[in-house]
């Protein structure tokens, strides 16, 4: 089979397109044909030597979406549409960035559905993340308002999305003006340009702040998101689209408003409901919710993507001239 390999942190050019034997499962594990999967930035950490527990050589790729190729306890019938993630792919095991994968069949989930591989690639992780801020890490209720940090994420308009469906008024930032209709398009109620200082804006909008924010930004946005948060309320710290994820002497008495809740989100397959991944899915081919990831590169154009991640290069235009996040990648060879 093809997979990327990487065989020592560095640049982009230690990453290495080569033939490999086809990985043979286990008992309780299930081997998946992948058919695309969304580019993360935790691949970009570990490319630059940046996680913890990683060994080399190792196939990137933290998350899969495909078909059951095998199931040596005939569990799961071959030729199921699934998504993996998480579990150590790409880290401790080779992960999703081949034609075959082998995982865990408990962090395997079934859905079913007909859009395009792109699409369904670009999902599941993001999903995942996006639900599991919004209900494990602020506990966000109906009728409440949330702060997004990085609405025009590829994680932004999943959270939006979910947010909206539990009923709750969003506010969401971007960097450029020309991209709040967009924000707007995805369903936020409020669309904000961010400057790197917004809390003020958001408390014109909300004097008391927001019940719950969702930081997507990183450490260097933080201080300013917890300020627009109201007593009482919850910043949930999920991404770092700033590459930065620490805070320098975190002092907290210091750092955190008086009453203003810090939590954070990683998560696993198994905190993503197959319920609430085939209604995603289907809310999309629906229309309702709109997937944002567009752009496709093939397996082989793989340093080029992690370059255009790691320099910021992530949005290309599309044929309609609106500008998309570019996230998922096909199995396929480039022609």
């Amino acid at each position: 089979m093809n997979a990327v390999v990487l065989d020592a942190p560095g640049p982009v050019d230690h990453l290495h397109l080569r033939r490999l034997p086809v990985p043979e499962p286990g008992p309780g594990h299930v081997r998946i044909k992948v058919e695309a999967f969304g580019l993360n930035r935790s691949e970009l950490h570990t490319r630059l030597g940046l996680a913890e527990g990683v060994t080399f050589p190792r196939v990137l790729g933290i998350e899969a979406t495909g078909t059951v190729d095998a199931d040596p306890d005939g569990r799961l019938p071959r030729g199921t549409q699934v998504a993996t993630m998480m579990g150590g792919m790409g880290r401790t095991y080779d992960g999703g960035y081949a034609e075959y994968t082998v995982v865990p069949r408990s962090q395997v989930i079934p859905f079913r559905s007909d859009l395009p591989w792109e699409i369904l690639g670009a999902v599941p992780e993001t999903l995942q993340t996006a639900y599991g801020s919004l209900t494990t890490g602020l506990d966000l209720r109906p009728g409440q308002t949330l702060l997004i940090r990085g609405g025009t994420s590829a994680l932004g308009p999943a959270a939006t999305g979910l947010a909206k469906q539990l009923g709750a008024t969003v506010l969401a930032t971007t960097r450029s003006a020309s991209r709040l209709d967009d924000l707007a398009a995805h369903g936020a109620d409020h669309p904000l340009v961010d400057d790197g200082s917004i809390a003020d804006r958001v408390r014109k909008i909300l004097p008391e702040g927001v019940h719950a924010a969702l930081e997507l930004v990183g450490a260097p946005t933080l201080p300013d998101t917890l300020s627009a948060t109201r007593v009482h309320g919850t910043v949930c710290f999920a991404g770092m689209l700033s590459n930065q994820w620490t805070v320098p002497d975190f002092y907290p008495i210091g750092y955190l408003p008086n009453g203003v809740r810090l939590t954070g989100y990683g998560g696993e397959a198994a905190d993503l409901p197959a319920e609430v991944l085939q209604g995603h899915l289907d809310r999309i081919a629906d229309g309702d919710v709109t997937p944002g990831p567009v752009h496709v590169y093939t397996l082989d154009e793989i340093r080029t993507a992690h370059d255009d991640l790691e320099q910021g290069r992530r949005w290309a235009s599309s044929s309609s001239g609106r500008r998309r996040e570019v996230t998922a990648v096909r199995r396929g060879l480039g022609r």
